[in-house]
């Protein structure tokens, strides 16, 4: 009775403007001109029954058994916007409002068995980010296919916010991934003979390029077999074998020490609310004194709807196990563990601008991207896209560049005097 009472209120309230072609006819609800939700299968309905939130409308939505018509992400902005003010299952409903709904719950054919997740859906076992874990949870998303993301990404392969200096027309996000590369490795300071760590280091965009014009012998390390696979493949390409060396590592196991400068862009997210001081620690234990990190990260504003994974569609579908914070808390775990922070520089409006980019390809080139990795996996970037985009444009989710260093015993940073030239864009 419960779920079926939510049920209504979600469709009454909060997918206002819906088609349900469900095999008995067509009904709509009046509405102004907006993007409009179809119902397709009366699996659809039966989800939301078992599901009445946004995991059971993902669901439905990656199966095909939910489309929408026009603009997606003004569809979830529209949705999200009714919700907060509304409150999603606080419906109020009278009895005959419960009857009616579960006389056309029946009617309709929708009660039965819970349907079985799409098979895009991650499917982990055991405690969270042991390393077993975290490298399936790795693989879900990151392994998906290196043509895949050869298509949807630049030239560079960089799969994070861009750094967008430039609004010109003519102005790329492989413009933009360029400056984000050029302007982390200013902020690191590198220079010839410097020896480089990128942790969680993708498909190698940044190791890659500082080898290649800042003249470092550059480390990177990940936990896909494919990405590791890519980059060996670059390193012969361009000829940067003894420069460059990718290692399939947890950054748990990185043995070295005395690394001159360390990137991490968009790791730490990925390890997890428990584990982040182990993390933070590892990272002060690999750099040499005076050394700097540049840490790229993601955040969750504090004001922001509790849902550090990002909520249940990102868990399932894109990042299980993610965990994002308040920027401000991400500093304070990288002080406890040894290191001072110098410099932040927040990036959110760069990350509407970056999706944005990877949503017109996804769609540009939706034909090739589909014969890759099939249509329930393009209706997972799409609304990916869609619902990530928003999350930054509307201050829900930030993006920022934390730049700090290893002090020595006697506080010696060797930072510039000021940020001109060598840190500032």
């Amino acid at each position: 009775m419960t779920v079926a009472l939510t049920l209504a209120g979600l469709v009454r309230r909060f997918l206002v403007s819906c088609r349900c072609g469900c095999g008995r006819g067509t009904a709509a609800w009046p509405a102004p001109p907006t993007p409009r939700r179809w119902f397709r299968s009366r699996k659809a309905l039966r989800r939301l029954l078992w599901d009445p939130n946004e995991l059971g409308l993902a669901r439905a939505y990656v199966s095909g058994e939910i489309d929408v018509e026009g603009d997606l992400r003004d569809g979830l902005s529209r949705f999200w916007g009714l919700a907060r003010r509304e409150g999603v299952g606080k419906v109020k409903l009278s009895t005959a409002d419960r009857l009616h709904a579960v006389q056309q719950a029946l009617r309709l054919g929708v009660i039965g068995m819970r349907p079985a997740p799409p098979p895009e859906e991650a499917r982990l076992s055991g405690a969270e980010h042991t390393k077993t874990r975290d490298r399936a949870a790795i693989a879900h998303h990151y392994d998906l296919s290196n043509e895949f993301y050869r298509t949807l990404l630049d030239p560079n392969m960089a799969y994070s916010c861009g750094y967008w200096t430039s609004a010109a027309p003519d102005y790329t996000v492989e413009d933009a991934q360029r400056d984000k590369l050029d302007l982390i490795c200013r902020k690191l300071g590198l220079k010839p003979g410097m020896r480089l760590l990128d942790v969680g280091c993708g498909w190698g965009s940044l190791i890659l390029h500082a080898a290649t014009h800042y003249g470092v012998h550059a480390t990177g390390v990940t936990l896909a077999a494919q990405q590791r696979q890519f980059i060996e493949a670059r390193i012969a390409e361009r000829g940067l074998e003894g420069r460059v060396e990718v290692r399939l590592q947890d950054y748990r196991d990185i043995p070295d020490t005395g690394f001159d400068a360390i990137g991490t862009v968009e790791m730490g997210e990925h390890v997890g609310l428990g584990n982040y001081p182990t993390y933070a620690a590892q990272l002060f234990r690999l750099l040499k004194p005076e050394g700097r990190l540049l840490l790229q990260q993601m955040s969750r504003v504090a004001s922001a709807p509790k849902a550090p994974g990002g909520g249940s569609f990102i868990e399932r579908y894109v990042a299980p196990d993610m965990h994002m914070r308040p920027v401000g808390e991400t500093i304070a775990m990288l002080e406890r563990a040894g290191l001072e922070v110098r410099d932040v520089e927040a990036m959110r409006e760069h990350y509407v601008w970056t999706v944005d980019a990877w949503a017109r390809t996804l769609e540009e080139r939706a034909a090739e991207l589909t014969a890759l990795v099939g249509e329930g996996q393009l209706r997972v970037w799409r609304l990916y896209f869609a619902g990530g985009a928003l999350a930054f444009q509307e201050n829900r989710m930030g993006v920022d560049q934390i730049l700090a260093v290893r002090p020595t015993t006697s506080g010696g940073s060797g930072m510039p005097r000021t940020r001109l030239g060598e840190v500032v864009a």
